[in-house]
């Protein structure tokens, strides 16, 4: 006769569930209200566009400093983890610089962030550091499909990418500057692509294209 099925912990499974859940619900909210509000993005005013209660919210982060930081990883592993639906989706330079774009949003999340944000980042290097090493492994797959495709340079290292769009952002980064932030990648994006990409998006016949 099988033994029985263990169902100790079969209780806990739909409360971890649940906590999961409001968590993400929390980190989304509060990204879009440090991107809308900025500073004045309230605790009380996150809880009630995740749909939670403040409580929840105090449970998970008792602190502002927690939430900033949990906010701050939560969004950078989502933007790092959005280059394979890009890329399944537009040809590999297309979904660079849509992904770039995606960026803007992410440094309007932390413009909001700011203060909390950067004492953080001096306390801890480890976070800047794996900041740098998510980002730069997603610029790396948009490199890679595109040289394979033809439509990126394969001169162009992944980290200068990232340097140049961090420069972008840092110099058009600012609200009310997104206009200019957007011609300044689409002339990023003017170095990064190969001189015989089509003006009108199209491939360059890979037979006797210059690299």
């Amino acid at each position: 006769m099988p033994d029985a099925p263990d169902m100790t912990d079969t209780p806990d499974r739909p409360a971890r569930a649940d906590a999961r859940a409001n968590e993400d619900k929390l980190l989304v909210a509060a990204a879009a209200a440090f991107a809308r509000d900025g500073a004045d993005a309230t605790l009380k005013q996150i809880a009630k566009d995740a749909g939670v209660g403040i409580g929840t919210l105090y449970r998970r982060f008792p602190t502002r400093e927690q939430l900033v930081d949990a906010t701050y990883r939560y969004e950078t592993s989502r933007l790092a983890a959005e280059a394979p639906g890009l890329l399944h989706e537009l040809p590999a330079d297309l979904a660079l610089r849509a992904w770039m774009s995606h960026v803007l949003d992410y440094i309007a999340t932390k413009h909001g962030m700011a203060d909390t944000l950067s004492t953080l980042l001096r306390g801890d290097e480890r976070l800047s550091s794996r900041t740098r090493d998510q980002l730069t492994g997603a610029v790396e797959q948009f490199r890679l499909a595109g040289v394979a495709q033809g439509v990126i340079r394969a001169d162009v290292p992944s980290p200068d990418i990232l340097m140049g769009l961090a420069g972008v952002t840092l110099v058009g980064g600012a609200p009310g500057q997104r206009a200019q932030a957007e011609r300044l990648l689409d002339l990023l994006m003017d170095g990064i692509t190969r001189p015989d990409r089509h003006r009108d998006g199209s491939p360059p016949h890979l037979s006797g294209a210059r690299s």
